[in-house]
């Protein structure tokens, strides 16, 4: 079995982890908003999320020798140790429904606001849980110092979102006075010859033409996306954003507690889970969560999303691939972060929830967010990357030492 047992290795996992962990968000919301329905996005996704886990198991679970309390995947499978696997499996269903929601809140906040403010939850509510679960082996001055600047960072986030909300909002309101003397600012953007055929598994491509933050963009996207957000409430979004907060802080925690057994739940002489099998029952149950809850939402769909049928999931080859990608980066993203934390501490671990510094990157450079925004949004959002430079500093800075003796 391979054992990250330094503190370097485990920095360099939380690296990967936060590149992976930031960059799968954009491609799931690159494919909502060229219309390809969230239901089969996430039905493919978690195919490839659960796939990764196994993966890890197979191969790093399973290199060379067991070593002294602390036996290889197989061996473990066998073993009375199910007090753990529920913790594992509980971890897995809060990050299932965590990701669920924020799928649909990236439509309603926009994807950077929406992991700035769920990853700030996440380290301030889960790094304070994981820090005393670890027995304190990570600098309690350095790592609060770094909590705080997350807690910052959320209040900055969500100030951005509404500064940039409201000044949307103030150019729609110049372009419905546009429309009403004469000018229809989208009525020439939008190619209406590609039908959209759900049955088929045909999706919406719009010929995009309007340039990145002006009014005719703001309408195209809304006609071309899957989730219609125009007229909805903010607070509607960001409600759906910090329930999915409170429910990926608790995720982390729980698998802490599968590999540590801090309450001591085991039976004597029953080793702990090692990270790979604690991961494999996480992401068996967050497979069977994201899988159960999307069929359903096929017929029964939320949001304002159309309703679809498996049959047309199964005929929906369109972005299909990057869908699957993104279920395997978040995949490994996971396990990056929790084989560092099993070394370093879970708390420190969490500095992977800079993710933000990641997918603002990409909301940018893909998705045109904030461009042609307040002079005020440029600032708020300036302060909010700062922060979050700052905090991952200060959290890497904390990782502490954990014995595999």
């Amino acid at each position: 079995m391979f054992i990250v047992e330094d503190k370097g290795s485990a920095i360099a996992l939380m690296c990967a982890s936060l590149i992976f962990l930031g960059t799968w968000p954009a491609l799931l919301t690159l494919l909502e908003r060229r219309g390809r329905l969230p239901q089969h996005t996430y039905l493919d996704y978690s195919i490839t999320n659960l796939l990764a886990a196994v993966l890890i198991a197979l191969t790093l679970g399973q290199l060379g020798e067991s070593k002294e309390n602390m036996p290889n995947f197989f061996t473990q499978l066998s073993q009375d140790n199910w007090p753990s696997v529920l913790f594992a499996i509980a971890g897995g269903v809060v990050l299932s429904v965590g990701n669920l929601c924020t799928q649909y809140a990236w439509a309603y906040v926009g994807l950077s606001i929406t992991e700035v403010i769920v990853a700030s939850m996440v380290v301030v509510i889960g790094t304070t849980l994981n820090y005393f679960l670890d027995n304190r082996i990570n600098r309690a001055d350095i790592l609060f110092t770094g909590v705080a600047c997350f807690l910052v960072a959320v209040i900055l986030g969500t100030s951005v979102h509404s500064s940039n909300a409201a000044y949307n909002k103030e150019k729609l309101s110049g372009s419905t006075n546009r429309k009403n003397g004469g000018t229809e600012p989208s009525s020439q953007l939008i190619d209406k010859d590609v039908l959209v055929d759900i049955e088929k598994g045909a999706s919406t491509e719009y010929a995009t033409r309007a340039e990145a933050g002006t009014v005719e963009y703001l309408v195209e996207l809304e006609q071309r996306r899957s989730i219609k957000v125009f007229g909805s409430s903010t607070l509607m979004g960001l409600g759906i954003v910090f329930f999915a907060g409170v429910c990926l802080s608790l995720f982390s925690p729980a698998l802490n507690l599968a590999t540590n057994d801090q309450w001591h739940t085991l039976k004597d002489g029953v080793p702990h889970l090692v990270v790979y099998t604690a991961f494999f029952y996480f992401s068996i149950s967050c497979f069977a969560v994201g899988t159960g809850l999307n069929i359903l939402f096929l017929y029964r769909p939320m949001a304002g999303v159309p309703k679809s049928s498996f049959k047309a999931y199964l005929n929906d080859w369109d972005g299909r691939q990057w869908a699957l990608l993104a279920g395997l980066l978040c995949g490994l993203g996971n396990g990056f972060q929790f084989m560092g934390g099993q070394a370093a501490g879970y708390a420190a671990a969490d500095a992977v929830e800079a993710l933000p510094l990641v997918s603002t990157f990409w909301g940018i450079v893909l998705f045109g967010e904030y461009r042609k925004s307040s002079r005020k949004t440029y600032t708020l959002l300036a302060f909010m990357l700062l922060m979050f430079v700052a905090a991952v500093a200060t959290l890497m800075a904390s990782a502490g030492h954990r014995s595999t003796k």
